[in-house]
């Protein structure tokens, strides 16, 4: 096993360790450490079905090649092999990644992205950095020399997880976006205040350190604009970066592939990567209680219950019931919108989970696109029976408490019809709900391939 790789394998056990822990004791019960999570997890493990992983498959056995030209090295071809479109683009300027050293305000980081895949780039930098979800592990970090005079090959970067690895990420290996009030020169200097990864931040705490294009009515945020007192950051005129649509005048856009930052991009950039996170945490949390029951006689009722626990974390973020509501109409400065509500797929009315609000929520439907990942597809069948379960009594409307109360019942009407109609599992299993109770684990795994 490689040295870095044995030590993303010790990491992710300790952090996995202390989540077992966590979750033991919010439960009541005892806790109880080992080496089980490193046996059930296997992160170390080579057999990667993730974009990136299946991508340099590809590239060994030559049916693809990547192009390397001058200025953006692999980048655009990287691009076009998996398939991420550039109107993704988002630029953050603070010093927050390894490559802080080539990072500024004239030379952001470009970071665009998929459903399952990000990719990193930086003007001058020597590596791309890549974020590729295996469905049974989640994220798996990457990077790409950007060499010219040998073959591309991507290598897992144990590095990543000092900061995808801990609470902020759910105690997963996970996705990040921040918000930092940053000096002039892209130093970061503190935490927006309140500040939560995924889309759960009202407005006004979001994009500290980032560019953003687009505009926006009857709020501000923190992009675009810079602190002038180290001890006090706060303290910033926000109606300063708001509304920007060039970004010509701050540095030089020509050496990116796109001149945007694009707000509805950023929007669903911070919606994907909790989601994502939760979906991890679901993998995981129902994967090592289950072992818990086989090896160690822990009851079914407990490992129900934190099946349930972990189930009800993702169904409230995925059913955006913590989704501050924006103040006023949103728009990009990008074809992003576009594109991404293309995406479908598409229910006999012509909705689809894709389609934007941008009025006074993100999205028209209340239900996350991510359901149709892979990852989400790939969750154990204990985990998806649940979630079949709650779905059909939350949006159904049989579930009035304190969480759904307050979500309307035309939303809850439409993302019922819409599911029943695009994701084939779910509505099998409300087939066989109806007729003789729940589908099997086996009949269950084989609806989701």
């Amino acid at each position: 096993m490689n040295k870095n790789i044995r030590k993303v394998s010790r990491t992710l056990v300790l952090a996995l360790a202390f989540f077992a822990l966590a979750t033991s004791l919010a439960f009541g019960g005892e806790p109880v450490l080992g080496d089980a999570e490193e046996r059930i997890i296997r992160y170390e493990a080579d057999d990667l079905a993730d974009p990136v992983s299946l991508l340099q498959k590809r590239l060994d056995d030559g049916s693809i090649k990547l192009k390397f030209e001058a200025g953006r090295g692999y980048l655009s071809s990287l691009l076009e092999a998996l398939q991420v479109p550039i109107s993704s683009q988002t630029l953050v300027f603070s010093k927050t990644s390894t490559q802080r050293e080539h990072i500024s305000p004239q030379t952001p980081r470009a970071v665009f992205f998929s459903d399952s895949v990000s990719v990193a780039w930086v003007p001058d930098g020597k590596r791309i950095d890549l974020t590729s979800v295996d469905p049974n592990r989640g994220p798996i970090f990457f990077t790409l020399e950007q060499a010219a005079d040998r073959p591309p090959k991507f290598r897992r970067d144990a590095s990543c997880l000092q900061c995808h690895l801990g609470p902020k990420t759910l105690n997963v290996p996970g996705l990040l976006v921040r918000s930092v009030h940053t000096a002039s020169n892209g130093t970061a200097l503190a935490t927006v205040d309140g500040f939560v990864n995924g889309h759960n931040s009202p407005f006004r705490e979001r994009w500290g350190g980032w560019y953003v294009t687009g505009t926006h009515a009857g709020d501000f945020h923190f992009g675009n604009i810079f602190a002038a007192d180290p001890t006090h950051p706060e303290q910033v005129d926000l109606r300063a970066g708001a509304n920007v649509t060039d970004l010509r005048e701050r540095f030089d856009t020509s050496r990116y592939v796109s001149p945007h930052s694009d707000l509805v991009a950023l929007l669903v950039l911070e919606h994907q990567v909790r989601m994502q996170n939760l979906i991890t945490r679901a993998h995981y949390e129902t994967r090592l209680a289950l072992e818990e029951q086989r090896t160690q006689a822990t009851s079914a009722a407990v490992t129900q219950q934190r099946i349930a626990r972990a189930g009800e974390m993702l169904l409230e973020y995925m059913l955006f019931r913590n989704e501050p509501a924006l103040k006023g109409p949103v728009k990009g400065t990008s074809v992003f919108a576009e594109q991404f509500e293309r995406g479908g797929p598409f229910d006999a009315k012509g909705r689809s989970l894709r389609q934007l609000d941008l009025h006074t929520r993100l999205m028209r439907y209340p239900c996350s696109f991510l359901i149709y990942s892979t990852a989400f597809d790939a969750l154990p069948p204990e985990m998806k029976t649940y979630l079949w379960r709650r779905l059909e009594e939350i949006l159904s409307g049989q579930d009035t408490s304190v969480a759904y109360a307050s979500m309307d019942g035309q939303d809850r009407a439409a993302a019922l019809e819409i599911l029943r109609e695009t994701k084939p599992e779910f509505a099998a299993w409300m087939r066989q709900e109806r007729t003789r109770g729940p589908l099997s684990r086996q009949e269950v795994g084989s609806l989701s391939h």
